[in-house]
């Protein structure tokens, strides 16, 4: 018996952003972060798809919205390796790739329950002392955090 290659098509969006190459662990992380879950606009999103650089990949396609720089930031503590395609009539305007920071400031908490942003309306900032696996140094008590334990808003 032959096997045919089926796949399922998704449609095309007309204008809106593509982020491709996402971490399938952290597609959720990505969704919760940007605030997904409350667009009105057509959104899909899939996980599980085989990448040869990250293994399994996820990939999210959003009809109509397009990010600003502290969004673009946002994905990059998630998704480091992250592409963002702007769409406009169907076709790749341009092609973001996601970088992380030299420095945040006030998207993300600190870690330190004891730290000056956690209690005092101080709003956080970081240096990012490792871009590949993603650690940030609080620039008030000096915690450093990875990404397992960061926790962005």
């Amino acid at each position: 018996m032959e096997m045919n290659d089926k796949k399922l098509q998704v449609s095309a969006i007309k204008n809106g952003t593509v982020i491709d190459h996402i971490p399938a662990s952290s597609l959720f992380k990505v969704i919760n972060i940007l605030g997904l879950g409350k667009i009105e606009t057509q959104m899909t999103f899939g996980s599980n798809f085989e990448s040869k650089r990250l293994g399994l990949k996820a990939i999210i396609k959003l009809a109509d919205i397009f990010f600003v720089d502290d969004d673009i930031n946002k994905i990059a503590l998630v998704a480091p390796e992250a592409k963002l395609n702007i769409i406009k009539d169907y076709k790749v305007v341009e092609k973001k790739i996601v970088e992380v920071p030299d420095n945040i400031k006030g998207i993300a908490k600190c870690g330190n329950p004891k730290c000056i942003t956690n209690h005092e309306g101080v709003i956080p900032k970081f240096t990012v002392v490792n871009k590949k696996k993603v650690a940030i140094k609080c620039h008030y008590c000096e915690k450093i955090t990875d990404s397992e334990h960061m926790e962005i808003f």
